[in-house]
């Protein structure tokens, strides 16, 4: 049986989701350091980066610690069944604590929903204001990607802050250190935030427009 990176990666998020926790929670359960399961161990700072993988140590941990076999383990690597619609919430509802896990996951209530083609892990926000145009017009609805891990310089992703500021941005830049956004309206200020500032950072992935 043969698994991809984001294989791989999306099982260990969708195990911390039955469970009820993150990537993070996950890693604590098992021994770990919390930090072993973030987005931003799973590929290199280079430019282009490479994918980094899951260590078979950290993984034993893992099963160990949830009970886990490893067959179960390689059942969520399989894709689930393609819902009829993706969860839709309000740009700027989206800063409310409660409604996405660590990883950037939909959960929680308040959600809608909206007929589109969906995938795993996909969700639509529907942009509120101004601060986007000319790119994203008010009442707008994005696509966002949550299991996206190769994210590259020219991608416009959606960011959530510690502070629970949500915007969309376009990446110029992306280490272990720094996330560098530019505005995707000129009226705006461009963003360098430290990774400690980012909760979590999703690519758009559709907009409809």
């Amino acid at each position: 049986m043969s698994l991809s990176h984001a294989q791989i990666w999306n099982a260990i998020d969708r195990l911390a989701r039955n469970l009820g926790t993150s990537p993070s929670g996950l890693a604590r359960l098992a021994g770990l350091d919390p930090t072993a399961f973030n987005k931003s161990k799973r590929q290199s700072t280079e430019d282009p980066p490479r994918p980094r993988w899951p260590s078979t140590e950290s993984l034993a941990k893992v099963l160990d610690a949830t009970g886990q076999s490893f067959p179960d383990f390689a059942a969520l690597t399989e894709p689930r069944p393609v819902p009829k619609g993706v969860p839709l919430i309000g740009f700027a509802q989206a800063g409310n604590d409660g409604l996405f896990d660590d990883a950037g996951f939909p959960v929680g209530q308040g959600w809608d929903e909206i007929g589109l083609p969906a995938g795993e892990g996909l969700y639509a926000l529907e942009i509120s204001g101004d601060s986007m145009l000319p790119l994203y017009r008010d009442g707008d609805r994005i696509i966002v990607d949550p299991l996206r891990q190769n994210l590259r310089r020219g991608d416009r992703v959606v960011v959530k802050t510690s502070e629970g500021e949500v915007m969309a941005k376009e990446l110029v830049r992306l280490t272990e250190k720094q996330v560098e956004l530019r505005s995707l309206n000129p009226d705006f200020s461009n963003r360098v935030l430290e990774r400690s500032q980012v909760t979590w950072l999703a690519r758009i992935v559709w907009a409809s427009q």
